[in-house]
């Protein structure tokens, strides 16, 4: 019953959720939990950064949540500019928690895995400690830096440890992350809660196709999403090179849709490979664009290559394209088959050669990407809907404020 409180009879219950590396409500799972949890009764507030070109507000009101931004310059050249990022997001979030006040729950989404920090002396309080495991960092820091297990890969896992270890509940994006919870972080089975993120599928949705979108071609191939070093969008775009000169298919025009760390290497590689002329970057766009674009694909691409995050990780794009009932082309990770299914042509592992083949086996074949298409929908409808998560999410808070509650009667300790 999404509309009940929580935990017993209290209806004022104030929930701190803190993230670093987006701005919100434009972090779409997190913008999901601060509605879900509003709607059970929560007063809600949310620390995060401050936007580029939207969310800048320091200060705003949205749906009854309120939300609280500080200014921060992302992090450039190497761990120095991570140390800034991160003190100066630390030294913010302490500042605007203590304006904010006491709270029942803080609820801290990763990466980094720094904000436990915050968390403990919120818990020093009164406060239970939810922490939302949106990435594993140790995997993101071997995947993105390629440096090995150095004393920085030591310090990121000596850094996650303390967070499980602050914690009174984990959510965990899937059931992969829910292993390392436990089998890594020493967690307790039953404080480990699956939150798979899922599209709101109320506001994200198939609109009529645009053809003029596949700019005079046959079929329009869409990619959708961060286009960092982790990312494969080089996988993706050499692929087409392949399907181009290798497979011989000129009959489509592709659209990449996003931003991040390597947008302008990805633009020059595209020159550089001669996809200019059928290639196009929008950078980031409004939802209804995106909408536009995904309804009108043939073909959508998720080129993460295998590495120890992508294939324990649940990709966003995949699920978006899946609302949209596109079929999709993707390099064989393991969580990628839990979420996609038949939904998707799966390529041997960072084979681009095989991953521009699939895309021309779905191109010539309209009924089978209609039937993958239907495969997806019925998919993020049913077993991987939000409002299976919503539960998840409900009964994580329940269990944490339980433990809050039993301490303060002192009925038993806290670990």
């Amino acid at each position: 019953m999404l509309g009940e409180t929580t935990s017993g009879d209290r209806a004022d219950r104030r929930a701190l959720i803190l993230v670093e590396n987006l701005s919100v409500p434009f972090d779409r799972r997190v913008w999901q939990e601060c509605t879900t949890l509003r709607d059970a009764g929560w007063e809600v507030h949310v620390i995060c950064p401050q936007g580029s070109k939207r969310d800048t507000e320091p200060e705003a009101v949205i749906d009854g949540v309120r939300i609280h931004r500080y200014p921060l310059r992302a992090a450039t050249g190497g761990p120095a500019g991570y140390l800034r990022e991160y003190g100066s997001a630390l030294w913010h979030t302490f500042r605007l928690a203590r304006r904010i006040g006491p709270v029942d729950v803080v609820h801290a989404c990763n990466p980094p895995d720094l904000l436990f920090l915050q968390a403990r002396w919120l818990k020093r309080q009164g406060a239970r400690f939810v922490f939302d495991q949106h990435d594993l960092v140790p995997e993101l820091y071997l995947s993105r830096f390629d440096r090995g297990e150095d004393l920085l890969y030591r310090a990121v896992c000596a850094l996650e440890r303390m967070t499980y270890r602050a914690a009174d509940v984990v959510l965990a994006t899937n059931e992969s992350y829910r292993d390392v919870a436990v089998r890594r972080g020493g967690r307790r089975p039953e404080d480990v809660f699956v939150v798979r993120s899922a599209p709101d599928t109320d506001r994200f949705h198939p609109v009529p196709p645009e053809p003029e979108l596949k700019r005079g071609k046959p079929h329009l191939l869409c990619y959708l999403g961060v286009m960092g070093p982790q990312d494969g969008v080089d996988y993706a775009l050499r692929a087409l090179a392949k399907l181009r000169d290798e497979v011989g298919r000129s009959d489509w025009h592709a659209v990449f849709v996003g931003g991040g760390d390597t947008f302008d290497a990805m633009v020059e590689l595209s020159r550089r490979l001669g996809l200019s002329e059928q290639v196009q970057f929008t950078g980031r766009v409004p939802d209804a664009d995106l909408a536009r674009y995904l309804s009108t694909a043939d073909v959508c691409l998720s080129p993460d290559p295998r590495n120890p995050l992508n294939d324990v990780s649940t990709m966003n794009k995949v699920l978006e394209y899946m609302v949209m009932g596109r079929p999709i082309v993707s390099f064989d990770l393991r969580e990628a088959r839990v979420s996609a299914g038949e939904a998707a042509l799966y390529a041997p592992a960072n084979d681009e050669g095989e991953f521009a083949g699939l895309i021309a086996r779905l191109l010539d074949d309209p009924e089978e990407r209609a039937r993958m298409g239907k495969i997806g929908q019925e998919r993020i409808n049913g077993a991987l809907s939000w409002r299976n998560s919503q539960r998840s999410l409900l009964a994580a808070y329940t269990a944490g404020v339980s433990v809050g509650d039993t301490d303060r009667a002192g009925k038993r300790p806290h670990r």
